[in-house]
């Protein structure tokens, strides 16, 4: 049942890895790059609870509760993959993440509470830490995906500027997330409501209307459960932490390892352009930018490397930290994993080797392999079965509103306050997760028999 989270992951992978890249490629700067990540933010905060809560009232005996949006979803987010990598400019790229960001969030919480829907309590725990599992697979196809083109096909542009080795990924994501999504689609029945139920909803959607699903969030967070605003406190310095990571990681390396500064970045850009243009160049300084754009462009691969080396450790450990789960407490892994979170981001502007930079991804692995999983299994319990898919979509407006903030406020923290060295911003990455394990100290959870 978890399988189409294969393909879903990979387009995220992609995003965490690719996308920014991407834009560099085209010309955009580092302090643009918060605003133009903006779409990840605004669409899963506006359609992943109306998706929700829309499912939570449909059923259909042939395509079931969940599984329509998620299909729809996969097949958005192939055209929108394939796509991609044509962009012409910033806007462009910017246009198609939009419609890739609103395909994955119509997909992503539907199967969220699929898992809900289909497994008894004592079981949820193995089911979401399998959802990790894919999650690490597919991210790790993705980000490894771009490293071995990169490799392979690295040194090929277009006449934007986009490296040749970057199509073979997206492309690859296309098929992909089609592909495991419609086989879960295929081979995994969903659980029909009784005859009770389906009365009941056959009644409830007679007065539905337009605005139905908008009132039904809201009632939702009037009534939301305890645990869920202990967790909105948590996820505020998390998934801010994790998008200064994603956005930053290839700045860093760019920076401490390939000695290669934005300013350099741009001055040999600007090189390569007008030597394209026929302008005379000197041979020294034509070489200096090729170099210059060939670190850029192992950055980049590096980056994917160490991302798929934590979503590695995330296959291996999603399934490895139930146990421990059963016996200390979900809460108390969830702290230590998110412990050695920190650690790990804290650890990385430090490191000035290539191979040495890979060890702290393994704590950051066991992180997401924790996060991914551990949250949604602590406050499955409290969440009313009937309401499942809204508050799976709540659960994301917790994830997307510190995305939104930081999209809006992280590019004049940068600038002013860490006077745009990504060194600054990782560390502070670091001490917002130190942040988050204290925060999860507080949460009340239920213990489930």
């Amino acid at each position: 049942m978890n399988v189409g989270f294969f393909g879903i992951q990979y387009s995220f992978g992609l995003q965490q890895t690719a996308v920014n890249p991407l834009y560099s490629f085209l010309g955009a700067h580092a302090e643009q790059l918060p605003i133009l990540n903006l779409a990840g933010p605004i669409t899963g905060l506006l359609i992943q609870p109306l998706i929700g809560a829309i499912s939570d009232k449909t059923w259909s005996p042939k395509w079931g509760r969940r599984k329509p949006f998620f299909l729809i979803g996969a097949i958005l987010c192939s055209v929108a993959l394939f796509l991609f990598p044509f962009s012409s400019s910033i806007w462009m790229a910017a246009g198609l993440l939009w419609v890739l960001d609103a395909a994955n969030n119509t997909a992503m919480e539907p199967y969220r509470a699929f898992i809900g829907d289909k497994l008894p309590e004592n079981q949820q725990t193995y089911g979401f830490q399998m959802q990790s599992l894919f999650v690490g697979a597919g991210i790790t196809l993705a980000n490894l995906s771009l490293f071995i083109f990169q490799k392979y096909f690295g040194g090929s542009f277009n006449s934007t500027g986009i490296p040749a080795w970057v199509y073979y990924s997206f492309f690859l994501g296309s098929v992909c997330s089609i592909a495991s999504v419609g086989w879960s689609v295929y081979k995994t029945p969903e659980i029909p409501p009784t005859e009770e139920e389906l009365q009941k909803l056959k009644e409830e959607n007679q007065n539905r209307n337009l605005f139905s699903p908008f009132i039904e969030i809201f009632e939702a967070i009037k009534d939301m459960p305890k645990i869920l605003w202990q967790l909105a406190l948590v996820y505020l310095f998390q998934w801010y932490a994790l998008f200064i990571y994603w956005q930053f990681a290839t700045p860093l390396i760019k920076q401490t390892i390939y000695k290669v500064s934005e300013t350099d970045e741009l001055k040999a850009s600007k090189i390569l352009e007008i030597a394209k243009k026929g302008a005379q160049v000197s041979t020294t300084d034509l070489n200096w930018a090729k170099q210059i754009s060939h670190y850029v462009e192992v950055a980049v691969g590096q980056t994917g490397l160490m991302n798929g080396t934590y979503n590695i450790f995330t296959m291996i450990t999603a399934l490895l930290l139930v146990p421990f789960a059963i016996k200390y407490s979900t809460k108390k892994v969830h702290v230590v994993a998110l412990l050695g979170t920190a650690l790990a981001l804290l650890a990385l502007p430090f490191i000035h080797n290539e191979y040495l930079i890979l060890l702290p991804m393994i704590l950051f692995g066991i992180g997401w392999a924790a996060i991914m999983g551990l949250p949604y299994s602590m406050v499955s319990p409290d969440i009313p079965s009937e309401k499942r898919g809204v508050y799976m979509g709540i659960i994301n407006m917790m994830i997307v509103i510190p995305m939104l903030l930081q999209t809006i406020s992280f590019g004049w923290i940068y600038k002013n306050l860490l006077h745009n060295n990504p060194v600054n911003a990782i560390l502070l990455a670091g001490i917002l997760f130190v942040m988050t394990s204290i925060s999860v100290t507080f949460m009340k959870v239920r213990k489930v028999n």
